[in-house]
């Protein structure tokens, strides 16, 4: 089959005038294309971009003016394609469309149009870009289009319009694969389902935890309600907790890692599946863990306006003008909160400058030594600030039996196990001795083992 001429400057044809072909049709007109649009209605299809004309010969004639064709409709209009065989023959007919849900028809839609036009060169791709995407191009993020088709020529076709409008485009095979394209739209956040099932998991953990050890407790043992807590100041020990804790999951998988390529003596050897997974998901982790730490600030900013802590200390002031006495100032205290309050500051606006990096408008012009820089030294430093930030919280509260409420740690305690652990660990791996050995593993080098090596001399 003779090579398909570049499409730059060529007529481009659109079956379809609805918001996507709309679009669609804008996109290609302000990259330089010639549009024409093909409709069954072509004097009230609707406002079409300028430049762009409706053939009046419904889609017959719009279907001889192109090579290309993009059909922006859905699959149950697909029936009056097959009247126009004669004139779709040997065009590419460029298959954007999706299901409501999986598995809805026997067959793929491309593989549906490849059947009822079978002298056409059917590529499947477009269908993971939204309308509101086509109209605002790449910029504002890295989008990728997905093609698949049974010609190489044609998909090269289609490759170049989709490269000249400015997006990234994965060669996903042959038309068989178009199945699996028609299911990408139709995925609900998967990469943030385990996140956001731990977030939650975890959330509701410590709110039953401490809602027993502190509200319940009070209530049974000092017959004093204070369900009120349960609004602000229960929360407010919920987030940060939960948020401490997925924050240094981030940093785990990658620690597990290490200590695997060390004790195997090498990084040519897969991880486990539930490592890789982990690690692909490390992204979502910290996004997620950032969201809790803003509602902690938002909630911390609350603190002074709150009812109970205005009635509290209108309460204290009363108390020592009764008394004539001033509570003394103590030096100690103030060094506390404030370097309580300061190490929190600064370990938020590090987690802002991680979550901003992470986003791909930003992350795409960072270079690669920058972005590590960014999300892994200063990711631990971050992880640093806030698990320092917890223990001055905690300060000498373990020392108190009243902490320990039905023999329950505090909550704060239960947080720090994790991202103590994670630092510990982080800490053995930048002893010189480790971490020489892991950076030559890293570079590609092997360890020997005894055994097999004996086993090489004896066969030669």
């Amino acid at each position: 089959m003779d090579t398909l001429p570049s499409c730059h400057w060529e007529m481009l044809c659109i079956f379809g005038t609805g918001d996507l072909g709309r679009s669609l049709g804008q996109r290609l007109f302000q990259t330089g294309y010639k549009v024409v649009y093909g409709s069954r209605r072509p004097h009230s299809c609707g406002p079409l971009p300028p430049g762009t004309q409706v053939q009046s010969m419904i889609h017959v004639a719009a279907a001889q003016s192109a090579r290309l064709v993009f059909v922006c409709i859905h699959r149950e209009n697909y029936n009056f394609l097959e009247t126009l065989a004669p004139q779709l023959k040997g065009k590419v007919l460029v298959d954007v469309s999706n299901n409501l849900k999986k598995n809805m028809y026997p067959e793929a839609n491309a593989e549906y149009l490849q059947r009822l036009i079978p002298g056409a060169q059917v590529v499947k791709g477009f269908n993971t870009l939204s309308a509101w995407a086509l109209q605002n191009g790449p910029s504002d993020a890295s989008r990728q289009v997905y093609v698949c088709g049974n010609s190489l020529e044609a998909k090269q076709a289609v490759i170049e319009v989709a490269t000249k409008l400015g997006f990234t485009v994965l060669d996903r095979g042959s038309l068989t694969a178009a199945r699996e394209l028609e299911d990408f739209p139709l995925q609900l956040f998967p990469e943030w389902r385990l996140p956001l099932q731990l977030a939650t998991g975890l959330t509701a953990f410590f709110f039953f935890y401490l809602l027993i050890r502190d509200v319940i407790y009070s209530y049974v043992v000092n017959d004093k309600d204070i369900s009120f807590r349960i609004m602000a100041s229960l929360a407010n020990k919920v987030f940060p907790i939960v948020s401490l804790i997925m924050l240094s999951l981030c940093y785990l998988p990658g620690v597990i890692a290490a200590f695997l390529q060390l004790y195997r003596g090498t990084k040519y050897k897969r991880f486990p599946d539930w490592l890789d997974r982990w690690m692909l998901c490390r992204k979502q982790l910290g996004l997620v863990a950032l969201a809790l730490a803003s509602l902690h600030v938002l909630y911390t900013l609350i603190i002074p306006i709150r009812y109970y802590v205005r009635y509290r200390l209108a309460a204290h002031t009363i108390s020592q003008i009764k008394e004539n006495k001033t509570s003394p100032f103590d030096t100690t205290m103030a060094w506390r909160t404030d370097s309580y309050y300061v190490i929190g500051i600064l370990g938020f606006g590090l987690y802002l400058l991680l979550g901003i990096t992470s986003l791909p408008s930003v992350s795409n012009v960072l270079s690669w030594r920058e972005f590590s820089f960014i999300q892994s030294k200063l990711g631990y430093l971050t992880l640093f600030f806030c698990t320092f930030h917890t223990y001055l919280y905690g300060w000498d509260k373990f020392l108190q039996p009243s902490s320990y409420k039905w023999f329950m740690l505090p909550g704060y305690m239960l947080s720090l196990v994790v991202p103590s652990v994670v630092l510990v660990l982080k800490l053995l791996l930048l002893l010189p001795c480790v971490d020489s050995t892991l950076t030559r593993i890293r570079q590609g080098w092997e360890r020997t083992d005894p055994e097999q090596e004996r086993k090489k001399l004896l066969l030669t």
